[in-house]
């Protein structure tokens, strides 16, 4: 019998591990904003308190509250009552990683055409949802390119 071509996974097979995924990014996208932020108000202030938190990102101060609490459990980020919030050694190093991703979105974009400014917004979105390898082979572009 002649060699039958390997059977291709159907779209809908591969469906629930795009959905988990996706899930998993969104997830981790609030924690990765949120200590993006301290971070960068950290370098501007020196501290960042809850209410700086929530109106640079639009939201509550019980919402940012629960977002600085969801840090602190996952070892990302320190409290003190009256002084502020402050990442760890953990929190500060996804603070760098995102920053990093942040800035390779963004330039792979302007580097196929969008304008500096929508580049800038759609890799807040974008950032989140993009895969390691994906990444890399984000960089390799760029590094071919320049």
């Amino acid at each position: 019998m002649p060699d039958q071509p390997a059977k291709k996974t159907s779209d809908a097979a591969a469906r629930p591990d795009r959905f988990v995924r996706a899930r998993e990014a969104q997830a981790s996208a609030l924690l990765e904003d949120y200590a993006e932020l301290i971070a960068d108000l950290i370098a501007e202030s020196g501290e960042a308190r809850v209410a700086d938190i929530a109106g640079r990102l639009g939201v509550a101060q019980p919402t940012a509250t629960k977002a600085v609490a969801r840090l602190q459990r996952e070892g990302l980020a320190v409290s003190r009552p009256y002084r502020g919030v402050f990442l760890t050694e953990a929190g500060a190093a996804l603070a760098e990683r995102v920053r990093a991703r942040h800035r390779t979105v963004v330039d792979l974009l302007i580097a196929v055409g969008v304008p500096a400014e929508t580049a800038e917004l759609d890799a807040e979105g974008l950032e989140h949802h993009v895969s390691e390898r994906t990444l890399k082979a984000f960089e390799a572009y760029l590094a071919r390119s320049r």
